[in-house]
């Protein structure tokens, strides 16, 4: 699923220095997994899923880990990956897991500058479907345990790994694998696909999201049916002139704003970064969550409107079945994105109010657990701090740069695993500009230099949590 990230302004993308901090040849190594990586079509319906996970297997076996460690399930065309990393004596911690998804979404190679799964390097940046979402994040978090294990490094509490397979689209996968961990039994999770860091225009350090919510994912399918008929004789009752009343209703719907204490938080740190208009309204959010000029404010930026209540939006449409007869049956899909605390079957009573057409019928589609947000552990906000804190050197810009507890728009695995009671943490290790980021879209890449800053701010949080 796109990462989609809590302020338009803090997208988690890559920094433009710092390679040096990293020793020689482990930024080559992780370089290359990426792009090999993403010569997999990790797609859904194209059957190569199971072989990335494969690929991820044999890269940590030759770096040194048990083959007998690492399982692979497979499962409806897709797979889950799960390795285990033995703590050197018995561990007095109960353990930890990291986490990213094998799955990326579908591209058509003819809408792209370059091939779409091939990947490619150039003016600085590496091309490629699935590069940012969440093929990066995964690549940096196996090359840092390759390398944490080839310098003798061993965990003093168990670490396991977990890639799941269908992320991107049902979370079926996902679900079950979260079970899985809950059957183990762990402390907490840390999801390489949340939270981030991001660059202003000028490509200065400014935010860093350490996700601790997000919103539940669900689609909505609105059906019309209606008895047709010849089109020479129409009808007041056409159900795709009435299903697009409907749909027009429902994109120009507000939802009541909302917040909780790490939005309100988000809001107020993105604020002191900004002198803007959209500055001010979130500092002025941040402070009375009434404020309809600052919400009105909000509500019109398509990075903050995600922020502060549930959206829904029109994304598909299907109907009709021949061009010389009236329709007889229309489908309208509506995706929405529910803010923590408001149950599903309240946005479908709402959007029933919102349709004014009672002959609309509701199936689900796609629909994810209603969870809580994780609470803030001092270890967990610790470590990333300290690892957010470790790119300053050498950076000017980035000595006051905190990090600073969210909220996705979008769903990421972690609705899962809280909905299994496990406390859930989004730590990307990727910094990024708005204008660079492409995940789901055309062109998708992300900047060669944020790869060795990202094996350090992997390589900090492991030794300080798990250490």
């Amino acid at each position: 699923m796109i990462r989609t990230l809590a302020i338009a302004l803090a997208l988690s993308v890559s920094i433009t220095a710092a390679s040096a901090h990293a020793a020689p040849g482990d930024a080559a190594e992780a370089r290359t997994l990426l792009m090999e990586s993403v010569g997999i079509a990790s797609v859904k319906g194209r059957g190569q899923t199971p072989a990335l996970a494969r690929f991820y297997r044999d890269w940590l076996v030759k770096a040194g880990f048990n083959a007998a460690d690492i399982q692979i399930d497979e499962l409806a065309g897709t797979a889950n990956f799960h390795m285990a990393w033995r703590a050197a004596v018995t561990a007095k911690a109960k353990p930890i897991a990291l986490t990213g998804h094998l799955d990326v979404v579908e591209a058509n190679p003819a809408d792209w500058e370059r091939p779409p799964f091939t990947a490619v390097a150039e003016n600085g940046y590496i091309f490629g479907r699935g590069v940012q979402d969440n093929k990066f994040d995964v690549a940096m978090m196996i090359a840092t345990l390759a390398k944490l294990k080839a310098s003798g490094w061993t965990p003093k509490r168990d670490i396991h790994l977990f890639l799941s397979g269908d992320e991107e689209t049902e979370g079926t996968a996902s679900a079950v694998q979260a079970k899985q961990a809950a059957a183990i039994g762990f402390e907490y999770m840390l999801n390489s696909d949340g939270g981030g860091g991001g660059l202003d225009a000028q490509s200065k350090p400014f935010f860093y999201k350490l996700q601790a919510a997000e919103k539940s994912y669900a689609d909505f399918q609105m059906t019309i049916t209606d008895p047709g008929g010849h089109s020479s004789t129409p009808t007041a009752s056409n159900a795709i002139a009435r299903i697009g009343l409907v749909s027009a209703r429902i994109a120009g719907h507000r939802w009541p704003a909302q917040f909780n204490e790490i939005t309100r938080a988000s809001l107020a740190q993105a604020a002191r970064q900004r002198s803007d208009i959209l500055g001010q309204a979130m500092a002025r959010f941040a402070a009375n969550p009434a404020d309809a000029e600052a919400i009105a404010v909000l509500r019109a930026n398509p990075g903050t409107i995600g922020q502060i209540a549930t959206t829904c939006v029109p994304t598909m449409i299907s109907g009709g079945h021949a061009p010389n007869a009236l329709p007889q049956r229309v489908t309208l899909t509506v995706n929405c994105r529910i803010f923590p605390g408001t149950s599903i079957a309240a946005v479908q009573s709402e959007l029933a109010r919102i349709a004014e057409d009672p002959g609309v019928r509701f199936a689900a589609g796609i629909d994810w657990p209603v969870t809580p947000a994780s609470p803030l552990r001092p270890d967990v906000t610790a470590a990333v701090q300290a690892a957010v804190a470790a790119r300053a050197a050498g950076l000017p810009g980035l000595l006051d740069l905190k990090a600073t507890p969210g909220m996705d728009a979008g769903a990421t695995d972690s609705v899962f695993w809280r909905a299994q009671g496990i406390p859930s943490y989004g730590v990307s290790s990727l910094f990024m500009r708005q204008e660079d980021s492409f995940a789901h879209g055309l062109n998708e890449r992300v900047p060669e230099a944020a790869i060795a800053p990202a094996l350090r701010h992997w390589d900090s949080i492991l030794r300080r949590l798990a250490g």
